[in-house]
């Protein structure tokens, strides 16, 4: 019962920005981990920035310094802010969340972010 709807994709220039939000509901009484992850055609998906119990924000060492993913917990928000965008960075990008009461995981249905001249 768990819905993840995700916002913000769409075309930008290289080095420009886009925010990407991801929005939970359901009945999800405590969340272990959310997060966004991305795939390009041919290419495994990876995670690019995200955070578990621990605390600790893990971000994919191609993103370093250049995104920031951000959660509310209370809201059950996930934000990722892509600043210096390359064309490299193109894929579907999708909100992930796994909640601890089955620890399945949950995942939005996409939202495609392309970075062109």
């Amino acid at each position: 019962q768990v819905q993840l709807v995700e916002s913000g994709g769409g075309l930008v220039q290289p080095g420009g920005s886009l925010r990407l939000s991801c929005a939970a509901s359901g009945r999800i009484l405590s969340i272990y981990s959310m997060g966004w992850y991305r795939q390009a055609p041919g290419k495994q998906r990876e995670l690019v920035a995200g955070v578990t119990n621990s605390g600790t924000i893990k971000y994919a060492d191609a993103v370093k310094g250049r995104f920031t993913f951000s959660r509310d917990t209370a809201k059950r928000t996930a934000d990722l802010q892509m600043n210096s965008l390359k064309p490299e960075d193109t894929a579907v990008y999708y909100c992930n969340l796994v909640p601890y009461s089955d620890f399945k995981n949950y995942w939005g249905q996409g939202t495609q972010v392309t970075v062109s001249s």
